[in-house]
């Protein structure tokens, strides 16, 4: 959950980066405190469960963990308490106001169940939390209860979302994007815009977990709906989760936007985008209203990203299931900083296929989750991703920005034409 822009910086390039040295220290620490909730969520990552594990990091060992995130130095990694549905834990309040106390920026990320109440979300902040994310995956609550597996979920969300803003939390709003799922992104955007969010992250679908059942995008998908998404940043302040090649959608934007081109004639764009433009239009999201649009953060798993489990295995992202290391064996520093798996991540020499030729893979490198869970290669080439590297038809204005030549590579025989170019 992206809050603090004051440690941010944006680059010559027009992506925002971590001030400080992102192999010294994470910007962002995920902790799944528990993966026990009560919903059957059908694309959830931790395969939740109805009770906790007792194996999950005790109240002592969550503060120890809390105190390790706050020896990267200052200013600290964000923390995001995750799940499961953080409000499982009694000890939750605790634990916000003792990483508080330790100097972190702490924000909850709950489930939409019955424990969501007012007086909870009041308890959260009076213990210091800054801010909620809340899942919505639909317009309305037919579609979000069924994806959601359990009813009335919507109408909790909602609620939960108008009690938090009114007692000064910020809410971020996540939503899993399916194939069966992307016609809900205007809905969704719509309801953004009239009930106000700091933030629309927008997850593609990784296959793990109980996520392996559903249908994905596809790459010519994937890459319509970024550009729809790009076309929104100026109604609404959206960002993409485990798509990093939107930064790389942004700055083509960025490019042809001076030269006057319409992306879908330059690039190419599939009746998939012309159909959510068609929507964001009937609904009135390119309004006269304009904002500042949000450049991209230029964090990934293990570079900027770090995931701890409610065992307290170590991972680059919660969508990545390898792990580096224990925080109950060695600490956080440590194995963010020197664990393979992290200094490897953060090497875009080690990518592989289209991915390590591109030009922009400084700023994107793919979703290391998703060549993980499609080819169990962390480093394969991004399979959502249709983008041929040096195919750009506007070379001089990259190299100006500082993105180099593509890399030479040869396509991989097995694979051609799963990811191909439309």
């Amino acid at each position: 959950m992206d809050q603090r822009i004051d440690v941010t910086a944006k680059d010559r390039r027009g992506v925002r980066v971590p001030r400080h040295d992102s192999g010294d220290r994470p910007f962002i620490v995920i902790w799944e405190a528990t993966q026990a909730c009560p919903l059957a969520c059908l694309h959830c990552r931790a395969s939740a469960r109805p009770l906790r594990d007792a194996g999950e990091l005790s109240t002592a060992e969550a503060a120890d963990l809390m105190a390790q995130v706050a020896a990267f130095g200052r200013p600290a990694p964000l923390f995001v308490i995750t799940g499961g549905d953080p409000f499982q834990r009694p000890d939750l309040a605790e634990l916000v106001r003792h990483g508080t106390d330790l100097g972190l920026t702490v924000s909850v990320s709950p489930s939409g169940t019955p424990t969501l109440t007012r007086d909870a979300l009041a308890e959260l902040r009076d213990a210091g939390a800054r801010a909620i994310s809340l899942s919505v995956d639909a317009g309305g609550p037919a579609a979000h209860d069924g994806f959601r597996g359990v009813g009335g979920v919507f109408a909790l969300t909602v609620r939960a979302w108008r009690d938090a803003s009114e007692l000064g939390l910020k809410v971020q709003i996540n939503t899993t994007v399916t194939r069966d799922t992307v016609m809900e992104l205007p809905g969704i955007a719509a309801l953004i815009r009239d009930r106000g969010a700091m933030l629309w992250s927008v997850f593609f679908l990784v296959a793990t977990g109980r996520g392996r059942a559903l249908a994905s995008l596809d790459a010519a998908e994937t890459e319509d709906v970024l550009h729809a998404l790009y076309d929104l940043g100026e109604t609404v302040p959206v960002k993409t989760t485990e798509a990093h090649h939107f930064r790389r959608v942004c700055l083509q934007r960025q490019v042809l936007e001076r030269h006057g081109v319409p992306a879908a004639e330059a690039l190419g764009l599939g009746p998939l985008y012309h159909r959510l433009r068609q929507r964001f239009e009937e609904l009135g999201l390119f309004g006269e209203t304009r904002r500042v649009r949000r450049p991209p953060l230029r964090v990934s798993a293990g570079n900027g990203f770090v995931f701890v489990s409610h065992r307290g295995d170590v991972h680059p992202s919660g969508f990545l299931p390898v792990p580096a290391g224990n925080v109950r064996e060695q600490p956080l520093t440590r194995i963010y900083r020197t664990a393979p798996l992290f200094t490897g991540l953060r090497d875009t020499g080690s990518l592989r296929g289209r991915c390590g030729a591109c030009e922009f893979r400084e700023v994107c490198g793919g979703s290391r989750a998703r060549a993980y869970a499609t080819t169990g290669d962390v480093y394969a080439e991004e399979p959502a991703c249709g983008y041929q590297p040096g195919s750009f038809p506007y070379p001089d204005d990259l190299a100006a920005l500082g993105f180099g030549p593509s890399r030479s590579w040869s396509p991989d025989p097995a694979r051609d034409g799963s990811a191909a170019a439309r």
